[in-house]
């Protein structure tokens, strides 16, 4: 990966007959299902259903802004809704410097442009995400910290703030948390800001992840972690508690660490980007997918087409909410790709994905919901699957696992290929929060040489199931919302980039395979266990470390990581340790912290080493540079 050829930007149009479509409905509910495994699919104008809505650079700029705007004011405040939303721009130019197209992005919405490269699809405007402002009628206590589940992607940005407030005008803002990723941008013309600093207070961000793409100046601000992987930057401004740059030019040195608290990595140990939706040459739709590689720097799109492969639309078995699993699953077994377009689909027997180099894709956030205990997703030992774009929910009967990547037990590494690992890409999880969730654990990786890159899974603490009993209803949700386990690694040379994991039960996370990697760990411990009892292991050893990896582990490498702790429901909860490991030297855990969030207590960083996160340091991490200790 390199970024050694200027920018050539162009405004190439598609003479294709598009209209624009702004539907803004409940996705999901009953409706006319896809003709089966044989569905005849239009390469130049796919059925993508009508929660998708596709503009060109022939529509009134008016009527995009209109549409934009319209799905923004629906979608700003539905953080537990079921609307899924995708809008792509085929390729051209959209705004002017004096009219430029200004846009803000809600809840379960992914803008995206349809170029092969990302300056196919030119916007001058800006595209935003702002606080949410939930007191006094909107106007104060702002913050972003639970703006999750959007995506900006393949695309040019030129950032212009004509007509907005000074303030506004000086940044392009996406002030987010988890569950949202930009990827294969490029943004000019002025700062991104990762916080929104325009409104009432506090502020406060919790974490993202930006991926192959060329940024100006960036404002971190009040984000207490985020991942920067293969980009380039023109400049950072700073780190609150954990900020990773891995494979990025211009990343700042983390040599004075933790003053700032900067971790950087100059490769990045194995990469894959993630599949895109394109429309190419002739007007036909087609889904690139990028190679895997090692160490990793920069972009992947500057000297040309990412390197990959190109799968026509026609291969693919466009899913609509409502299809059945067994149609589903024909397609995958002809040999057919699955791309799922918006919209929350219930499934009550897993979709498998069997055969080698298939691709999963999901348009807008769409949602796997598991009924009567199912695991929604299976992914056999395969080399080169690929599952990207997918949400999956726990359903109201308690779920073994929500996805399942291989089969348990060795003796199937010799069917795998580690140039061609098993892929997730921005795949989340959620137990609870729109309605009652169960699961046992919500990942397990069985197979040997996967890649997660960028995953948040999500036991809630939050939602709208209506639990009262605690502080904030956390004693029902404990009791009610249950998910034990978050993620369990038992392959082999597994890598992660951006493991995002919270509020789990016991363990977070539990590593058990040899060779893993993590770049990038954010969790936070639960806040409602009602007792100790209720979060004490079964040797008496208090509460559950936010990242575990098994004591027979002789190889692991972890970089930058944080463990949280706010047990608002009982704030007298210790727990021992954010982190445990064996000892070895194999082992190396590089810049991890751990930090109070005014509730309970972490007496030791790992091991029984590191400060203790109490309420005496409330917002001060305890850092450990590198363990084991030198």
């Amino acid at each position: 990966m390199s970024t050694t050829s200027p920018r050539a930007r162009r405004s190439r149009r598609i003479a294709t007959a598009v209209t624009v479509t702004a539907v803004i409905t409940v996705a999901g509910a009953a409706g006319a299902a896809n003709a089966a495994p044989g569905q005849q699919i239009d390469p130049f104008a796919p059925d993508f259903g009508p929660n998708v809505a596709i503009v060109s650079p022939d529509t009134p700029q008016d009527e995009v802004q209109a549409m934009l705007d319209d799905l923004a004011d629906a979608q700003v405040d539905a953080e537990m809704s079921t609307a899924r939303h995708s809008v792509l721009f085929l390729p051209g130019a959209y705004g002017t410097a004096d009219d430029p197209l200004q846009a803000r992005v809600g809840y379960y919405t992914e803008i995206a442009g349809l170029g092969a490269s990302p300056d196919d699809v030119d916007v001058t405007g800006k595209i935003e995400v702002y606080n949410r402002c939930l007191a006094d009628g909107g106007t104060s206590n702002c913050l972003a910290l639970v703006n999750f589940w959007r995506t900006i992607s393949n695309l040019s940005l030129q950032v212009n703030g004509t007509g907005q407030d000074g303030c506004r005008g000086s940044a392009n803002f996406w002030a987010v948390s988890q569950a949202v990723s930009m990827r294969r941008l490029d943004i000019s013309g002025g700062n991104l800001s990762l916080m929104d600093y325009c409104t009432a207070g506090p502020q406060y961000a919790s974490g993202g992840f930006i991926a192959d793409s060329r940024l100006p100046f960036v404002v971190s601000g009040s984000q207490q972690q985020w991942l920067t992987r293969d980009s380039v930057v023109a400049g950072w401004s700073n780190a609150v508690w954990n900020q990773v740059f891995s494979g990025v030019e211009g990343a700042p040195d983390d040599a004075t660490f933790p003053n700032p608290p900067y971790t950087t990595l100059d490769a990045t140990p194995v990469s894959r980007e993630k599949p895109y939706l394109f429309v190419d040459e002739s007007g036909r739709y087609a889904v690139r997918v990028p190679s895997a590689s090692t160490g990793t720097r920069g972009i992947t799109w500057a000297d040309g087409e990412t390197p990959g492969r190109t799968i026509p639309i026609t291969d693919f078995h466009i899913a609509k909410p409502g299809d059945s699993v067994g149609s589903i699953n024909s397609a995958l077994a002809k040999g057919k790709h699955l791309l799922l377009t918006p919209g929350v689909y219930d499934i009550a027997s897993s979709i498998n994905v069997k055969r080698a180099d298939t691709v999963v894709l999901g348009m807008g956030h769409a949602t796997l919901t598991a009924v009567d205990g199912a695991v929604p997703l299976k992914v056999h030992d395969a080399p080169g699957i690929v599952v990207a774009g997918v949400t999956i929910d726990a359903g109201t009967v308690e779920s073994p696992v929500l996805l399942q990547v291989g089969q348990p037990g060795k003796g199937h590494a010799k069917q795998l290929d580690p140039a061609n690992p098993i892929t997730l890409s921005d795949v989340y999880f959620r137990v609870g929060g729109p309605h009652i969730g169960k699961a046992d654990t919500a990942l397990v990786v069985n197979s040997d040489h996967v890649l997660i890159d960028h995953t948040w899974v999500w036991r809630g603490d939050h939602g709208v199931e209506g639990f009262t009993n605690g502080v904030n209803g956390d004693t029902d949700r404990w009791n009610t919302n249950t998910g034990r386990v978050g993620v369990v690694v038992n392959g082999d040379d597994v890598t992660a980039t951006g493991l995002f994991v919270e509020h789990f039960q016991t363990y977070n996370t539990v590593w058990n395979g040899e060779r893993g990697t993590t770049v990038l760990y954010q969790n936070e411990l639960p806040y409602d266990p009602p007792t100790q009892a209720d979060w004490t292991q079964p040797d008496g050893t208090l509460g559950y470390p936010g990242y575990k990896v098994a004591d027979n582990v002789t190889e692991h490498a972890l970089y930058g990581a944080g463990v949280y702790v706010f047990n608002q429901n009982n704030p007298s909860i210790v727990t021992a340790n954010g982190f445990e490991t064996p000892e070895g030297e194999g082992i190396s855990l590089h810049h991890i912290m751990t930090v109070n969030l005014s509730a309970g207590v972490i007496e030791h960083v790992v091991n029984g080493y590191g400060g203790t996160a109490d309420t005496s340091v409330i917002g001060t991490p305890q850092y450990v540079t590198d363990y084991p200790l030198p």
